[in-house]
């Protein structure tokens, strides 16, 4: 039987100085970013933004970065790859993920990316910053449903179910050390994620009907497949469910768990994770052991990856 492909669309968080590496050889790349709107919309050129840290995680050129990195790769990828059957994005991959499905143009994915870190940006109050934490409850003494009450306690909200007792939480940075205080504790650990501002939280209420307006009024088609939902792990085939999925999941928490098992319930029997980082993949992979997962950054050249795929996919 023929495999049923998956692609993913990492979130950000994962951007490093080669994430472009990977496409050096080929000639395409280079022309599609001179043609992408990028540098224009960031302010500052591929190169300098790939050598500086402080602009690389930034939020407001963090996320079209990462868009553009999606979008760079599937351009190479999709030539090597049999037709993809449902794609599926975290968080901001979300919105890569319907450009990946052909259902938005390229440059105006990254457009709608840049224009969602604006509003986004908007959100966090004057001398308010926001923190997002991850929280692993394995070696703890509370249970995952006895978490939300501390959570907003100290002002933090869900903001993605990764998994039965790990999750990512959104607040003030400011409340962060207590909510850490508490958490380990309770057994817990905490780590601070290199991302300042609250997505997927009510903190990012008043971004949810701009950013649909502006969605709305989008070039978006149908999709060619599937575009798995965030917020529910809903299969979405038209290109009317888009403003409201993408819109919601900024304030609303990314249900990660039932994207993956959506994937298994899609008959996925593979999935490539166009990156930048490995993340995805390696959660698939622990949730769902049957399922082949590889991140485009885990190979050295696209011919390890071609090599991977005529391994495992029939042609």
């Amino acid at each position: 039987m023929t495999n049923r492909i998956a692609i993913l669309c990492s979130g950000q968080g994962g951007q490093h100085a080669g994430m472009f590496d990977i496409l050096r050889d080929d000639a395409r790349t280079s022309q599609l970013l001179q043609t992408w709107p990028l540098e224009e919309l960031c302010g500052h050129a591929l190169p300098d933004i790939l050598s500086d840290e402080h602009l690389m995680f930034a939020n407001p050129i963090a996320q079209p970065l990462v868009v553009t990195t999606i979008l760079a790769n599937w351009a190479v990828v999709k030539e090597i790859i049999p037709r993809p059957v449902i794609t599926a994005g975290y968080s901001i991959g979300e919105l890569a993920s319907w450009s990946v499905a052909g259902a938005l143009a390229p440059a105006e994915t990254i457009r709608l990316a840049a224009l969602r870190a604006k509003l986004l940006q908007a959100c966090i109050g004057a001398e308010q910053p926001q923190v997002m934490l991850a929280i692993s409850l394995s070696q703890a003494l509370i249970q995952m449903a006895e978490l939300e009450p501390v959570l907003r306690s100290h002002g933090f909200f869900l903001a993605i179910e990764v998994d039965e007792d790990a999750v990512i939480v959104g607040g003030l940075l400011g409340n962060a050390d207590a909510l850490e205080a508490a958490v380990s504790a309770a057994g817990g650990k905490v780590t601070r994620l290199p991302i300042e501002i609250a997505s997927h939280t009510p903190w990012m209420r008043d971004a949810v009907t701009p950013f649909e307006d502006a969605v709305t009024a989008s070039g978006m088609r149908n999709p060619l497949f599937p575009v798995l939902a965030g917020i529910s792990g809903a299969r979405l085939h038209s290109k009317d469910a888009a403003a409201s999925a993408l819109s919601r999941q900024l304030a609303e928490p990314i249900r990660w768990q039932g994207v993956m098992d959506s994937l298994d319930e899609a008959g996925v029997t593979m999935a490539i994770e166009l990156g930048p980082g490995a993340a995805l993949s390696r959660m698939l992979k622990t949730r769902h052991p049957h399922i082949q997962c590889r991140s485009l950054a885990e190979f050295r050249s696209l011919a390890g990856l071609r090599k991977w795929v005529e391994q495992y996919a029939d042609t």
